[in-house]
């Protein structure tokens, strides 16, 4: 975890798979597949992340503090010792929502600009 002073928006812009994977994390601790599948879902399959792409962002996103990996599966039912859980740390969450306002704030001037029209 990162000292209290540092600033979430000292790593803005994240790169899209990392806000990805942290947006995948933002509602319950998901395994790798898992994270993968919603992704896909949440972006109507524009955006897949492949195998490489996914653990090499997470392995960066463990060493940021952003995510931590779980010692035991959150899943009662999965016996699946192979799979690794991850679970967005409450620095993953500040930093995710910096991202997420600074996103929205792109939106919005690109609103006022003309590029996206306002909605009626």
């Amino acid at each position: 975890m990162p000292p209290k002073t540092v600033n979430p928006d000292s790593l803005l812009p994240l790169q899209t798979a990392v806000f990805h994977i942290l947006v995948a994390l933002a509602d319950r601790d998901r395994h790798g597949y898992s994270i993968m599948q919603d992704v896909s879902a949440r972006t109507n399959g524009k955006v897949r992340l492949s195998a490489g792409t996914l653990y090499s962002s997470i392995h960066r996103m463990l060493e940021q503090g952003l995510i931590e990996e779980l010692r035991e599966s959150p899943d009662p039912d999965c016996t699946d010792e192979r799979r690794r859980y991850y679970r967005l740390t409450t620095w993953g969450r500040r930093v995710a929502m910096a991202e997420a306002k600074r996103l929205s704030e792109m939106l919005s001037q690109a609103r006022e600009t003309g590029l996206i029209p306002n909605k009626p």
